[in-house]
């Protein structure tokens, strides 16, 4: 039986296929249109789901959308009359789209599946809630027969928060917080504020807490918010404007924070290093008192988590080390692309009662390896067409050591082999890697290779049996969704702090070497691991492996092939573009190997193609 999960129409659509009860396929719509964050209906991934499961043109025999439009459109509708005349620009720009289109999401999907040469199954199109959808994609594909349901984002319907719990193939949502309190508008608040895109800069400002001092925690706790035990909130509205306007914050939210908000690309100031480091020490308090209350009241000792802000890696890390839980799984497309695969799998599970087998190990995700793949020959016959050279090398353990050497050299390579992975995180099969050895790779990378700034970390990617031997981590995390700690005896202690605990200039800051993997680790001696295992990831494991025979170092840098404003890569094509646009070393397509050097002047598209990226 085959179910087809949707997520449209907000931000990060994507489509996800369930065939028997196996996720088969999943993808975002952005990796195939090249439009960051793409809401529209996801065509692209459909048919890369539908073709990736061999299903034939009258072979849908569910469609589940991720979410509740008519519910969500009577939130509209009375947060609007709430605001009153002061709403009515943002009520102006909303009600041509819904009227045009989320209201009539039954027919859209119906004539998208009719357009790719699908039939859409009679009577068979169900409507889960958003958190709903969250819950399955957290609790489903977990490894676990029962446990504790967490998830938390911007808003679904009405729910902003959800505790509940899933025992075999059903879950209950047992308490939500409802709009307009919520921890994900809360923290996106903050990402605007601090002069970065909602919905797409909030990594960012994760990033910058740890340059910063909590310095307004008080603030915001006497001020923003009412937090109780359980882990609910009231938010003062009064310092708010996304009820009815255009931005997240007003005058009053200005005043407290000692002036308006910072400008877009503007220079980071110490306020805004400040404001993100207190920000994400409320957010932590708030998940953790969550997680305890959830504890409480569902007696699991396992939890499952989705939903945006189960993609914020620190607070995963501390919710780790502090408890009460021992066990945590959390969906690797947290956001409102993994909603497909919830979708999907409440289908098949929550809506048809199928049963569900888990081995308390393994999960559902396939490593989150469930995009397109190319194989080796189409690879090669894409570069000859375009007469672009290349090497191939066949032999599994030659072609990781070829690779391994690369970046053993310091150069920087783009990594291309297998399926893609679904989900923010490129996880070894989409990825640019280099030497977390290098003192001036996170600069190199940054500045040269992803166009973005100085001080975004970087995440390193270690061989799982080596794991311990560089950070302060018992467990796997496959999906570089844990912070823990570099190891005491990796560390350097010097610094160039001012007096007042902010850097005398951040780049400085970023370029201090702090441990012996001076590339991956953060300011405060973290990092953002993904563990590597062979079984998983055979050719990301060889080359991991090879690089650690030839230098003693099981771990190295992995970030996202793409640059800032891009998605993630998608096909060889992409890969190349990106790959000549930049400052990159190494492309590996495949068994193909390519040396920028050798690659003929690239002259498709060198003026001005960055122009038309949506900075973050």
């Amino acid at each position: 039986m085959n179910v087809l999960g949707l997520s449209a129409f907000y931000h990060d659509s994507a489509a996800a296929l369930v065939i028997d009860g196996a996720l088969v396929a999943a993808a975002q719509e952005e990796r195939f249109s090249r439009k960051k964050h793409d809401d529209c209906f996801p065509a692209n991934a459909i048919a890369y789901c539908l073709e990736a499961g061999d299903v034939a043109p009258d072979g849908i025999d569910m469609v589940v959308f991720y979410d509740k439009p008519m519910t969500t459109f009577v939130r509209l509708l009375r947060t609007h009359f709430r605001v009153g005349p002061a709403g009515f620009r943002s009520f102006q720009i909303a009600m041509p789209l819904w009227l045009k289109q989320k209201l009539w999401i039954p027919y859209e999907i119906e004539r998208g599946l009719k357009n790719l040469g699908y039939r859409m199954p009679r009577r068979k199109l169900f409507f889960a809630e958003h958190h709903e959808s969250h819950a399955a994609s957290a609790f489903f594909p977990s490894p676990f027969e029962s446990a504790a349901i967490l998830t938390f984002d911007g808003v679904g319907e009405w729910a902003t928060s959800s505790i509940g719990a899933g025992h075999g193939n059903s879950l209950e949502l047992q308490h939500q917080l409802y709009f307009p309190n919520s921890i994900g508008l809360l923290y996106s608040a903050f990402t605007q504020f601090c002069g970065f895109r909602v919905n797409s800069g909030e990594y960012k400002l994760m990033g910058l807490a740890p340059y910063g001092e909590p310095r307004y925690v008080d603030e915001i706790m006497e001020n923003l918010i009412e937090l109780r035990d359980d882990g609910s909130f009231s938010m003062d509205m009064s310092y708010f404007d996304y009820l009815g306007g255009l931005t997240m914050t007003n005058r009053k939210f200005a005043q407290l924070f000692g002036g308006p908000p910072r400008e877009p690309e503007s220079e980071i100031s110490p306020r805004e290093l400040d404001l993100a480091r207190s920000i994400q020490v409320v957010t932590e308090e708030i998940v953790l008192r969550m997680a305890r209350y959830a504890a409480d009241i569902t007696g699991e000792r396992n939890a499952c988590l989705a939903g945006g802000v189960a993609l914020n890696c620190v607070s995963n890390g501390r919710r780790l080390r502090e408890g009460p839980f021992e066990r945590l799984w959390i969906q690797p497309a947290a956001g409102d692309a993994g909603g497909a695969v919830g979708a999907a799998l409440y289908g098949w599970h929550q809506i048809l009662g199928n049963p569900r087998e888990v081995d308390q190990v393994h999960d559902g995700m396939s490593g989150a390896y469930l995009g397109p793949s190319f194989s080796d020959d189409e690879i090669e016959l894409y570069l000859q067409a375009n007469g672009w050279p290349y090497k191939r090398i066949d032999e599994s353990s030659r072609w990781a050591e070829a690779v391994a050497r690369c970046v053993a050299d310091g150069d920087v390579v783009g990594l291309f082999v297998g399926r893609m992975e679904f989900g923010p995180r490129a996880l070894g099969h989409r990825s640019i890697i280099g030497d977390p050895r290098s003192p001036a790779m996170q600069s190199i990378m940054n500045l040269k290779v992803k166009y973005r700034e100085s001080f975004r970390p970087f995440a390193p990617s270690v061989l799982a049996e080596r794991a311990s031997d560089y950070f302060g981590l018992d467990v796997e995390s496959p999906y570089m969704m844990l912070v823990a700690s570099v190891r005491e005896d990796l560390r350097a202690r010097n610094g160039v702090e001012n007096g007042d605990g902010h850097p005398t200039d951040l780049r400085d800051w970023v370029n201090e070497v702090r441990s012996t993997i001076p590339a991956v680790t953060h300011v405060d001696y973290s990092a953002r691991v993904q563990t590597v295992n062979k079984e998983q990831s055979p050719e990301f494991h060889a080359v991991i492996s090879a690089f650690d025979k030839l230098t003693g170092c099981g771990t190295v840098i992995n970030t996202s092939f793409n640059v800032r404003g891009e998605p993630i890569v998608c096909t060889p094509g992409d890969a190349y573009r990106c790959f000549m646009r930049t400052e990159m070393d190494h492309l590996v397509l495949g068994r193909c190997i390519l040396d920028k050097q050798l690659q003929p002047e690239w002259t498709q598209d060198q003026d001005g193609w960055h122009d038309d990226l949506v900075l973050d």
